[in-house]
């Protein structure tokens, strides 16, 4: 069974079952600060997990578009991938445990043809913060698992939350068995061994965690995962995602084009261009920081792999025609931004082999230095800084050492690689640590803010400019827009005043919800326009400001306080950032 007629059965299944089908998210999370890129399919419904209403009702179902960047250096082997598609079902406040355990029981054994003997499933053995999880057991053994299938299991494996804070609660996990052989007698889902593989998670959202602790939601919710890539390879009996038809196209040309044979750098290129390809047709520009940078990072380790099986560069632009022909009915946005992914993708390559140019001459000058002073080793400190300032691969530097009858310090490189890991994670978690559900008064205004902002830009600047991103926190926000040059002084004046003047007026925040067609008559903005489903909401703020947006905003803007624009600077080509605070009256 093909992939899309995997996603498809899934849709459709639901849909039989009064869900609405709702289109993926971006990639690329809009007023989202607690992470880089989407990377789970609840994460776009927070606001409506807390209690905000659905345009499409209290059942909904998708596809989601997701990218995890912790897997990026795991990448080859046969598992791990950055980008991926999770579907998911939704209750937001209507069914719950029971039956939403019997639709999973039923898609699964009914439509995937999958027998009860190859299912195993986990749920939640309880401690002080909630009870055991019998009510989710006694429904799977109702549906016709047995009970030596069921295994309970604590917080680490049973229980789920974004983030430090925000809606979780506990689940219950489905297995299939692969048929290997037990690593042992007590070879159970929690083995890492390869026997059993998480096909499908069920979550019970009634909780909400804060630094306090945790209290109940106003409604209990269901969250739904499971990943396309992983049911396709498992369903199609392959030992991996790179054997099913989502790569295979990609991969067989890397074979014909390679010199030297790796299966590990064909896997890297093809995992990283799809991945690459998937954040550029979303809007995402490589950069030196932030997503922009894990997106420069899948490129130029792409190039990398290339280099080492000695494929021409020139064929990067087959291999995205060659992605772009396999993926386009699954995902139309990569045919429609065809010319705008190869673009990007090949300016980067430009500059990255000037890079791979330049870092070869930082080398020769510290391989002579170290000759100098007769060493015949280089040290690791000169491997990092080559690797960390000037983006130069240390199996490169090791292989120029070799070539030239030296040898580099690579355990001085690793221990010094994993302290910069340990510090990129920590100041990631200071970073993003809001958790996905960071909404409270502050976040709120922030979020009205960036309409308001928005409005102003396009008033002073003109209709060209368009929200490409947001961030926001308790103590300000980011937004980026698109604009082709560096703001004057004068016009971020104006437009700090316009947006003061349209708070004074203490407007009316309004929303109404109505069909996209409508919502389009109206005049409101509408971003990321892919992404609507059939009814939206639209804030209007008075008579100044009209968007499509999830929500939620202030009901006044009187009590924002006031606004100031703090920095105004490039985020990428053509995008501008600015950063701004809100200033309340006790601050001033």
């Amino acid at each position: 069974m093909k992939a899309i007629e995997i996603r498809n059965k899934y849709l459709n299944f639901f849909k039989k079952h009064n869900h609405t089908i709702i289109p993926s998210a971006p990639l690329i999370p809009e007023n989202d600060p607690s992470v880089l890129f989407t990377t789970a399919g609840m994460q776009p419904l927070v606001p409506y997990l807390l209690g905000e209403k659905h345009p499409a009702g209290n059942r909904l179902t998708d596809y989601q578009k997701c990218l995890r960047t912790v897997d990026i250096d795991e990448v080859g082997d046969n598992r791990h991938l950055t980008y991926f598609e999770m579907l998911g079902n939704w209750s937001l406040g209507d069914y719950f445990k029971e039956e939403s355990i019997k639709m999973s029981f039923e898609f699964l054994t009914k439509e995937l043809g999958i027998p009860v003997e190859k299912l195993s499933v986990t749920c939640f053995a309880g401690d002080e913060d909630c009870p055991r999880d019998t009510v989710a057991a006694d429904t799977w053994k109702k549906v016709g698992i047995p009970e030596d299938h069921i295994y309970y299991y604590g917080k680490k494996d049973n229980w789920w939350i974004a983030g430090e804070e925000g809606p979780c609660g506990p689940d219950t996990e489905m297995f299939y068995d692969t048929g290997k052989q037990p690593c042992g007698p007590n070879c159970e889902p929690s083995c890492d061994c390869g026997k059993y593989v998480e096909i499908w998670n069920n979550v019970f959202m009634e909780y909400f965690k804060d630094k306090n602790g945790y209290t109940k939601l106003k409604q209990r919710n269901v969250d739904t995962g499971l990943g396309l890539e992983r049911m396709t390879m498992l369903l199609q009996g392959k030992e991996t995602p790179f054997d099913t038809e989502l790569f295979l196209p990609v991969m067989q040309k890397l074979q014909e084009l390679q010199k030297i044979d790796s299966i590990k750098s064909r896997r890297i290129i093809a995992e990283h261009l799809r991945s690459s390809m998937m954040i550029i047709a979303d809007g995402g520009r490589p950069s030196n920081i932030d997503r922009g940078y894990v997106l420069r990072r899948l490129i130029r380790r792409m190039i990398r792999h290339m280099n080492k099986l000695q494929i021409d560069l020139s064929e990067i632009s087959t291999l995205i025609d060659i992605n772009v022909e396999n993926l386009k009915e699954m995902y139309p946005e990569l045919e429609k931004n065809k010319n705008d992914i190869k673009n990007v993708i090949l300016e980067e390559k430009d500059k990255f082999v000037k890079t791979l140019a330049h870092g070869e001459r930082e080398f020769n000058k510290e391989m002579q230095k170290a000759k100098n002073e007769g060493k015949e080793q280089i040290d690791g400190k000169v491997v990092f800084k080559l690797y960390d300032t000037y983006g130069f691969p240390p199996e490169v530097t090791q292989e120029l050492a070799e070539e030239n009858g030296m040898t580099i310090d690579m355990k001085e490189f690793k221990d010094l690689y994993k302290q910069h890991q340990e510090k990129s994670r920590i100041g990631s978690e200071q970073k993003f640590k809001g958790g996905l559900a960071d909404q409270n008064e502050k976040t709120i205004a922030y979020h009205t803010a960036t309409h308001l902002l928005h409005q102003a830009l396009r008033t002073i600047l003109g209709d060209h400019v368009k929200q490409s991103g947001s961030n926001i926190t308790e103590e300000r926000l980011r937004f980026d827009f698109t604009h082709p040059q560096k703001m004057t002084k004068e016009e971020i004046q104006k437009v700090e005043d316009l947006v003061n003047e349209e708070i004074q007026k203490d407007l009316p925040v309004k929303c109404e919800e109505m069909s996209y067609e409508e919502a389009k008559k109206s005049g409101a903005i509408g971003l990321f326009t892919d992404k609507y489903g059939d009814r939206v909401k639209v804030y209007t703020i008075g008579d100044f400001s009209k968007e499509i947006c999830g929500g939620p905003h202030v009901t006044h803007t009187g009590n924002m306080g006031r606004f100031k624009i703090k920095k105004e600077e490039s985020s990428s080509s053509g995008v501008r950032r600015i950063k701004a605070i809100l200033i309340k009256d006790e601050q001033k």
